[in-house]
């Protein structure tokens, strides 16, 4: 409503505290996962070149069905789709009961994802301008890898309060929505309309049996199968269509329903997306070469030394200028209890760029295969100096978000009901007042009645 203010970074409801928590528990130990499958494959690429090369370029798959991938294809066509699945139902989550809901408290996130994505790629022009470089990994640098994120979260033991935590995956959520159609315009290769007319009327299928009530992992399984690999063919990265098939589902509960279909398909499919799909990519995908020399041509190639930049700086001043000119300009403003350096360290922590980054660079270099390499060191570097550089920010606040956190989860009547959400609560409000005015009642009649006691009785006959 006009003259509203939304104040920005303010602690999420306790339901959507609890989903949160849940979420970034899953992604947190996915991110674990990823990071060690990145140094695997660091170590193998580094110490056993021609069995990693192997490996990843070993073909399988039917060939009649145009599926003769190697498996390093497998990892980030199929694979990946999982993760582009769960990120579709999480999407859908947030337009329709999460932060996206509601303009006001959508604004803030979305100027600064778009923000933290625009000045990435304005980066990396400038650079390769400048330098004479390939334009043509502009979006590279422009993705946010959550689980990653986290991952370094829970490695540093950082208490980040729940406000700063939605914000983080909600930007992330708005990011991987514009990487996503990054991905469908700019790296769509000739298009085969047979099949993508087969994988649209696959998809129509897939929404019509959501629709009438139809359950069971054997229908919609080798349906969802069938729609990726009709999608593959048709030209449009594969990865599609594990989004389109997220965003058909049903992500608000019914009377008599505990979670909406989305959120239980969304349980049940998350780990395997953070356990398996995402850390098998990257084994198959951040496995590159690190020597001195390479190392070094990371600063000295525009191509690379532009993903490096726009990582580290694009991103932390995209979000951390999106966010302060959305207060500036609009009526939301900053949490009471929280600063700028706040915004600013999860603003640098964004710049963990790995897993879409990574695929982004092989789409955009798929005909020089070794400057693909190069750019995926680069990714590495960017998000390793990225993870450095929070971890100095975030340090430095760590104390003010234990006692940030600790307020959130007090519970001293142990009903297990933080008391700042009773606090919050106009019911408990109403009921604390009824119970105010209940004593001062008692405490009159006690009063009325001590009065009574001590009156003189009068003299008899009188």
């Amino acid at each position: 409503m006009p003259g509203t203010t939304s104040a920005a970074f303010t602690r999420p409801p306790l339901r959507e505290r609890l989903r949160l928590a849940d979420a970034l528990r899953t992604e947190t130990v996915g991110g674990m996962l990823l990071l060690a499958a990145a140094v695997a494959a660091l170590i193998w690429a580094n110490t056993a070149s021609g069995s990693y090369a192997a490996v990843r370029d070993f073909h399988l798959g039917p060939a009649v069905l145009g599926l003769d991938l190697s498996v390093g294809h497998w990892a980030a066509d199929g694979l990946l789709a999982v993760f582009f699945f769960v990120a579709g139902v999480e999407l859908k989550r947030e337009l329709v009961a999460g932060e996206l809901r509601d303009p006001r408290r959508a604004l803030l996130p979305v100027i600064a994802a778009v923000c933290g994505m625009i000045a990435p790629a304005l980066v990396y022009v400038v650079v390769n301008v400048a330098g004479g470089g390939a334009l043509t990994g502009w979006a590279v640098p422009t993705a946010t890898d959550i689980a990653f994120a986290l991952a370094v979260l829970a490695v540093l033991g950082t208490s980040l309060p729940s406000a700063l935590r939605a914000f983080l995956l909600t930007l992330a959520v708005v990011d991987d929505l514009f990487a996503i159609l990054i991905i469908a315009v700019f790296f769509t290769s000739d298009l085969n309309f047979p099949a993508l007319g087969g994988a649209v009327a696959a998809l129509a299928l897939f929404w019509l049996l959501l629709r009438i009530g139809v359950r069971g992992w054997y229908v919609y399984v080798p349906l969802a199968v069938t729609v990726w690999a009709l999608m593959y063919n048709s030209g449009v990265h594969a990865t599609i269509a594990g989004v389109a098939m997220g965003l058909m589902l049903r992500c608000t509960p019914r009377a008599g329903e505990a979670h909406s279909p989305g959120e239980h398909v969304e349980h049940l499919v998350r780990p395997l997306s953070a356990g398996l799909a995402v850390p098998l990519f990257a084994l198959f995908a951040a496995g590159v070469s690190v020597s001195g020399g390479a190392l070094a041509d990371i600063f000295t190639r525009p191509e690379t030394l532009g993903v490096v930049l726009g990582l580290v700086v694009g991103k932390a001043v995209g979000i951390f200028g999106g966010t302060w000119l959305t207060a500036r300009f609009t009526r939301a403003s900053l949490s009471d209890d929280l600063a700028w350096p706040d915004v600013f360290a999860v603003a640098t922590l964004a710049g963990i760029g790995f897993t879409v980054s990574l695929l982004i660079g092989e789409l955009a270099f798929a005909d020089d295969p070794g400057l693909a390499d190069e750019i995926k060191a680069s990714v590495l570097v960017g998000s390793l100096t990225a993870t450095l550089l929070a971890t100095v920010l975030l340090r430095m606040r760590n104390a003010k978000y234990r006692t940030l956190l600790l307020a959130e989860e007090r519970d001293e009547d142990g009903n297990a009901v933080p008391d700042v959400d009773e606090e919050d609560d106009p019911a408990h409000h109403r009921r604390l007042a009824e119970h105010h005015a209940r004593l001062a009642a008692e405490h009159r009649a006690r009063a009325e009645a001590l009065e009574a006691d001590d009156t003189p009785n009068p003299p008899s006959g009188a």
